[in-house]
């Protein structure tokens, strides 16, 4: 059984139709990416994911459990967690309330604070030596080191993350697609939406595309990035 499984998933945003009938599984212990070029309906499927855009037709199971309507906070707590395009940092907070924030849902924040801070200290060291530093003087690098750390402190099995590259520098790029293989080596599920499509490609288990809020293509990250027309349409390569 999957871990995630969306089937015939449309989503609306007024009349417009920004993703149709969209149908996909990620297995646990994945990594699985959705690529597509700007508008393709990527952040909505994410955003319909965790509970922050309503369905108009489909459903969404999480561990054999129909979650379509369920609360966006429920999600956490069942499992689910998201590091958000943009970040969504609180930028008055310091680092450490930030990632505090991130537990705030599960009831036994308490009794693991101190393990689960470790875990995101030891991924992140930055973080720690900025502990106490307001979030919204953070470098840019270091704003998404504790967006993703944020989510990691709700424990989540599937832990889902869009555009994490986003105005990084290439150096900081590819420490941060590191580490996100490193927590998926850690046990953590993770759902990926990236522009960097070949970052991406090269780090996922498996891969779809989606083109104008449609699946066009899937398969094994390597056979897409291997893809002609992929390498021609998502990597500049002709």
């Amino acid at each position: 059984m999957a871990l995630l499984e969306i089937t015939d998933l449309s989503v609306h945003y007024g009349r417009v139709r920004a993703v149709h009938e969209v149908s996909l599984t990620v297995a646990e212990g994945e990594i699985v990416t959705l690529i597509g070029a700007n508008g393709a309906g990527k952040t909505t499927t994410m955003r319909a994911l965790s509970g922050l855009q309503p369905v108009s037709s489909g459903r969404i199971h999480f561990d054999g459990e129909d979650i379509t309507h369920l609360r966006a906070d429920l999600r956490v707590i069942r499992g689910i967690s998201q590091a958000p395009e943009g970040r969504g940092i609180f930028p008055g907070m310091s680092v450490r309330d930030n990632l505090d924030m991130g537990a705030y849902a599960r009831r036994d924040r308490h009794l693991t604070r101190a393990a689960d801070l470790e875990r995101v200290f030891t991924l992140f060291p930055r973080l720690k030596e900025r502990s106490r530093q307001a979030g919204g003087t953070l470098s840019g690098g270091e704003q998404q080191m504790l967006t993703i750390g944020r989510a990691l402190m709700a424990r989540p099995r599937l832990l889902l993350l869009d555009e994490p590259s986003m105005g990084l520098a290439p150096m900081l790029i590819g420490q941060i697609f590191e580490i996100l293989q490193e927590i998926n080596e850690q046990g953590t599920t993770i759902l990926l939406v990236e522009q960097n499509a070949h970052r991406a490609l090269s780090v996922a288990d498996r891969a779809y595309i989606l083109e104008t809020g449609s699946i066009v293509a899937t398969g094994t990250g390597s056979a897409l990035l291997d893809d002609p027309s992929v390498r021609a349409a998502y990597l500049g390569v002709a």
